[in-house]
């Protein structure tokens, strides 16, 4: 188990916690309230976000116009495995709109008030605490509550999110899971046409695909497909394979496919949602006439999120590629 402590007294800050992957939809805001989504993480487990977060800020022109040079390391929580720590009013955000939310801490050790921690949980944003790595460190460390699951085990105990919601609206994860999904694919095509066989696949990308106009490249269409744990070997070029929601590994494919990777929640949905054969029937049933399992409205990619991934990856230096960077990047919020 893990458990993260206060640098300044050594109290335990934390029930024990196993690590998971950092989700994609860490860093999305939502709609616009009232109140705050989910937790962002399963009661017992943490993630540790690699990259920087908040000020100081510095310019950086290819291709971001600014980038974080504050704190690495900030440890992920779900609010309720917080222990030995509390908020300090004099230390809340009085910017945010119906909560919490801000870069610098606003919990406090409660044995030696040394502030250890940042609650979130403003309109439209995942509720969450991230633990300062400034003031913060583990103090026990092994084996925790959340053994890692082998491929075939998550098939059978993580079913996924469905991508609707009671309202029929689609669940925030998956614009997320799809903006991130389709930046790589986009890198990963060179600009040729995507052929998508799969009828439910296609009805989350292939609205999108299209709108971005993306040039046609010299070589024929690529195929898209998935491909993962319970499905056969993809023979196409381009697969679309499940993260693995608690290391961040990718499901392995044989070059020369080119993986592209989507969270386990959409994919899970997207591989193993498949319609029954009807009774006494022994042809298959033409797409068209299958059962929606998606929400009936189209699903739009999260820009911020698209644009964050994208950014990072070294094909967006492509003129193809970077002029739907540049031209989406101001307006990233409504850019789908």
């Amino acid at each position: 188990m893990t458990v993260f402590g206060c640098r300044t007294c050594g109290a335990a800050l934390t029930v024990p916690l196993s690590r998971v992957a950092l989700p994609v939809h860490t860093h999305q805001k939502y709609g616009n309230g009232p109140g705050s989504l989910d937790p962002l993480l399963e009661h017992g487990t943490f993630a540790v976000d690699p990259l920087p977060s908040g000020a100081p800020w510095r310019l950086w022109p290819e291709p971001r116009p600014d980038i974080s040079a504050g704190t690495v390391g900030r440890v992920l929580l779900a609010p309720g495995d917080v222990r030995g720590a509390a908020l300090d009013p004099a230390l809340a955000d009085d910017v945010a709109c119906c909560g919490l939310n801000g870069d610098e801490p606003n919990m406090v050790c409660t044995t030696c008030g040394t502030p250890v921690a940042t609650r979130i949980d403003d309109c439209g944003l995942w509720q969450a605490v991230w633990l300062d790595p400034l003031s913060t460190h583990v103090i026990e460390d092994g084996p925790g509550p959340h053994p890692v699951l082998g491929w075939t085990e998550l098939l059978d105990q993580r079913s996924g999110v469905p991508p609707s919601l009671p309202d029929g609206s689609w669940h925030p994860i998956w614009p997320a899971a799809v903006a991130a999904a389709l930046a790589h694919l986009l890198a990963a095509s060179g600009g040729d046409p995507i052929l998508i066989p799969d009828h439910r696949v296609a009805d989350v990308f292939r609205h999108t695909l299209d709108s971005l106009a993306v040039p046609a490249g010299r070589r024929p269409a690529r195929s898209l497909v998935l491909a993962g744990p319970g499905l056969a070997a993809p023979a196409d070029d381009l697969a679309l394979v499940p993260e693995h929601p608690q290391t961040g590994e990718q499901w392995p494919v044989a070059q020369p496919v080119t993986p592209i990777p989507l969270a386990w929640d959409a994919w899970r949905h997207l591989a193993t949602r498949r319609d029954a054969k009807p009774v006494g029937r022994s042809v298959t049933t033409a797409p068209e006439a299958l059962p929606a399992l998606l929400p009936g409205q189209r699903l739009r990619p999260d820009g911020v999120i698209f644009f964050r991934v994208l950014a990072r990856l070294p094909e967006v230096r492509q003129p193809w590629l970077r002029a739907i960077y540049d031209r989406g990047h101001p307006f990233h919020y409504t850019f789908f």
